[in-house]
């Protein structure tokens, strides 16, 4: 999946434990478990900000973009040199 969370990470650094952030949070540790090890396939919110708040972070230390491929992205032959004609002619 492109976008990996990094929940563990800031679990370690708070010193917390999966249950005591779902319970400081408001949802099940079923729930937290599924997001957080990358199953989830949407996250409301306010369930990320109240594991900001919670966590003392921003969004973007829980949530990351990994590309899937990175040989096969559009970006990939943008990079390469290649360029778009303008609709100019010699």
């Amino acid at each position: 999946m492109p976008i990996a969370v990094d929940i563990d990470v800031m679990l370690a650094r708070r010193k917390m434990s999966v249950g005591e952030l779902a319970d400081r949070v408001g949802i099940t540790p079923a729930n937290l478990a599924v997001l957080k090890n990358g199953r989830a396939k949407a996250v409301r919110f306010t369930t990320l900000a109240a594991l900001c708040e919670v966590l003392e972070c921003q969004p973007g230390d829980l949530l990351r973009w990994e590309p899937d491929d990175p040989g096969d992205r559009d970006g990939a032959a943008r990079d390469s040199g290649s360029s778009v004609p303008t609709g100019s002619s010699p």
